[in-house]
């Protein structure tokens, strides 16, 4: 995939088909395009996405990181990946997952 298709996959996959996913995963932990992204991007990069890659990421991220985050926002499409688990890991390597008692 040439950088301009990549560019137009990610944009369309977290601006527009995750985000209306949502509304019929009312389960899922997240809803709206920027938490999508933090989410993908963290886990292409192995931590927070912004401690690599300038932003926006979408224009400066190697073009396999990229891919992977697109592979990875699919399968979360298909159900194949735990949308849940994916945040949790996310909200950690960020430092602000809750503890619960």
């Amino acid at each position: 995939m040439n950088a301009p298709d990549r560019r137009a996959a990610w944009r369309d996959l977290v601006e527009r088909r995750l985000p209306e996913a949502a509304l019929i995963h009312p389960d899922w932990p997240v809803r709206l395009d920027h938490c999508f992204a933090r989410i993908l991007l963290d886990h292409a990069c192995g931590g927070p996405w912004r401690e690599s890659v300038k932003p926006p990421a979408y224009a400066n991220m190697a073009a396999d990181r990229l891919e992977a985050a697109i592979a990875l926002g699919e399968t979360v499409l298909a159900g194949e990946a735990d949308l849940h688990a994916l945040n949790r890991r996310s909200l950690a390597w960020r430092g602000k997952l809750r503890q619960t008692a």
